[in-house]
C-alpha cells in the first residue's frame, strides 16, 4: 500500500481497501473500470453508493447527513462538473480523519433502502 509522508494512505489505496472490504457484502458490485462517470463506483442494486473521483471519496447519503458532514467541515457537496452541487452526495475531504468504511456502509444502506 502506498502511504503519504504523513502516514495516511493515498486515496487510491484507501479506496482499494474499501472495495475489498465491501465486495463480500450481498449485492455489492465492484468498480468495472472503463470510461465515464461511475467507472470507479461501488454499486448496489445497480445504483452507485460510493466512488473515487479525482482522489476523493464521494458517497450518496441522506441530505441531512450530508448537511451535517459539510457543516462539520468533513467535506463539500459533490459537483459532477455541471456547476450544481448535488444535495445527497458528499465529496469527503481527503484530509478528514473520518473512517471511510463505516461511512461507506452508511451510504450502502441508504442506497439499498431507497432503491
Amino acid at each position: 500500500m502506498q502511504e503519504k509522508e504523513s502516514g495516511l494512505e493515498e486515496p487510491g489505496a484507501r479506496f482499494e481497501d474499501l472495495v475489498f472490504q465491501l465486495i463480500s457484502v450481498d449485492g455489492v458490485i465492484p468498480p468495472s473500470g472503463g470510461r465515464g462517470f461511475g467507472r470507479s463506483a461501488l454499486r448496489v442494486q445497480g445504483k452507485i453508493f460510493a466512488m473515487l473521483v479525482r482522489g476523493r471519496l464521494v458517497l450518496k447519503l441522506p441530505v441531512q447527513r450530508v448537511d451535517a458532514l459539510v457543516d462539520g467541515g468533513a467535506g463539500v457537496r459533490f459537483d459532477a462538473n455541471k456547476g450544481t452541487a448535488m444535495k445527497q452526495w458528499l465529496n469527503l475531504d481527503p484530509e478528514s480523519d473520518i473512517d471511510w468504511l463505516p461511512l461507506a456502509r452508511e451510504a450502502l444502506e441508504f442506497v439499498r433502502d431507497t432503491s
